[in-house]
């Protein structure tokens, strides 16, 4: 293995100094990240993070959480208030253009949906036609809402929340026929409800949204980083999957992506890490989005490319 050794990034530097990696994640979105009852953050954004962590550092614990309001995503991250930024947020050209930002790749596939009331009987998105639905200020949404009713020759209208906490709660308490948020999103806003089974996600999506995990675009040392960890995850599930789900061929795939530790900045057990701390992509979502959840979102785009979703791994030779 003929390989050039890079010399770590001013980030991947300071965060060692630190001892910590600063991670912008949402204010709390269950299957996500959302502080369990002893602080500490689960989900799958939440556990991209500790990757990082676990890869940069050696402890996937070594993570400083930073709830986050949607407007103020991208600008906690340029300010340098944080190294990372895994807070569902989904990569558009507008974001990459606009900050000087570099999306390491995408977490999550989702689409934006509809929260409703079971008893109100509605089926599709174009039965809340006049009616007020509860958004996050700071999201993409409004536009998404008026781009697919406005093709319809309808609108609704739209009500902006500071966090997710208030946007539910207006919904819950009938001010809003329905809260509209990513889909996987609204599948654990509707789990902590208390009956849930009075609520449904509409089947329909009307939007795309690549969620992908961002960094500033002055270090391509810690985007390389940054990039290598989630796509070492993808291709660690793609190795268990093509040896009929045996588990050393993670571990292969550990070996082999770990001897470009020194061209990376990182050491040669940097993938290992990441196994012990985390698991594989699968593990991931199987974990935070999966029945044994309580959420039973299905992988669907999220699969993997052989088995009919989006995730296609870069080789890791």
């Amino acid at each position: 293995m003929t390989t050039v050794v890079h010399r770590a990034g001013a980030t991947l530097n300071t965060v060692r100094e630190r001892g910590a990696v600063r991670a912008v994640v949402s204010q709390g979105i269950r299957g996500l990240s959302l502080p369990d009852g002893h602080g500490s953050w689960r989900g799958l954004d939440a556990d991209v993070a500790r990757a990082v962590a676990a890869a940069a550092l050696g402890d996937p614990e070594a993570v400083q959480w930073l709830p986050t309001d949607p407007a103020q995503r991208l600008t906690r991250l340029v300010s340098g208030d944080a190294d990372v930024a895994t807070c569902n947020l989904s990569w558009t050209l507008g974001r990459e253009a606009a900050h000087p930002v570099l999306f390491a790749g995408v977490t999550c596939y989702d689409g934006e949906g509809f929260l409703v009331r079971r008893a109100d009987g509605m089926s599709s998105p174009e039965q809340l036609a006049g009616r007020r639905v509860a958004i996050q200020a700071g999201t993409t949404t409004a536009d998404n809402l008026a781009a697919w009713f406005g093709r319809r020759g309808l609108r609704v209208e739209p009500v902006a929340y500071a966090t997710p906490a208030e946007a539910l709660a207006a919904y819950a308490d009938g001010g809003c026929t329905a809260y509209v948020l990513d889909r996987i999103a609204l599948a654990g806003a509707r789990a902590t409800l208390p009956h849930p089974e009075d609520h449904v996600v509409l089947e329909t999506a009307i939007s795309r949204e690549p969620m992908a995990l961002a960094v500033r675009d002055d270090d391509t040392g810690w985007f390389r980083v940054c990039r290598w960890v989630l796509q070492f995850l993808i291709g660690a599930e793609n190795a268990v999957r093509e040896e009929g789900g045996e588990q050393r061929a993670a571990r292969t795939a550990a070996d082999l992506a770990g001897g470009y530790g020194p061209a990376l900045g990182l050491d040669e057990r940097w993938a290992h890490r990441i196994l012990d701390a985390v698991g594989t992509y699968g593990d991931i979502y199987e974990r935070n989005l999966g029945p044994a959840s309580g959420l039973d979102v299905g992988r669907f785009a999220n699969a993997l490319w052989s088995e009919g979703g989006l995730h296609y791994p870069l080789p890791l030779h």
